[in-house]
């Protein structure tokens, strides 16, 4: 059996495991990184079209930017969408 301390040691570890995996939800589902990635996006795809000579560069990248951001605000009504009728008892 084990003893207290060993017990108290599981536990410590378990909410600290718990409280690192609600952290990475919080950042996973933030906006701020909705934004931030939404903003590399139409960097990397404007300077990429510079480089290729698309006309207007920065202006053609925002519709690659634009799909992105709301890929990232539909999936989770397809994630509990798919789950719910994934899962169904």
């Amino acid at each position: 059996m084990p003893s207290l301390d060993e017990l108290q040691t599981q536990i410590d570890s378990i909410v600290r495991r718990n409280q690192a995996v609600e952290s990475d939800k919080a950042w996973e589902t933030s906006l701020f990184r909705r934004f931030t990635l939404t903003l590399f996006t139409y960097l990397s795809v404007a300077i990429y079209f510079q480089f290729i000579q698309v006309p207007n560069p920065w202006l053609n990248a925002i519709v690659p930017a634009l799909g992105f951001m709301l890929s990232t605000l539909t999936l989770p009504f397809l994630k509990e969408w798919w789950v719910k009728n994934r899962y169904r008892k």
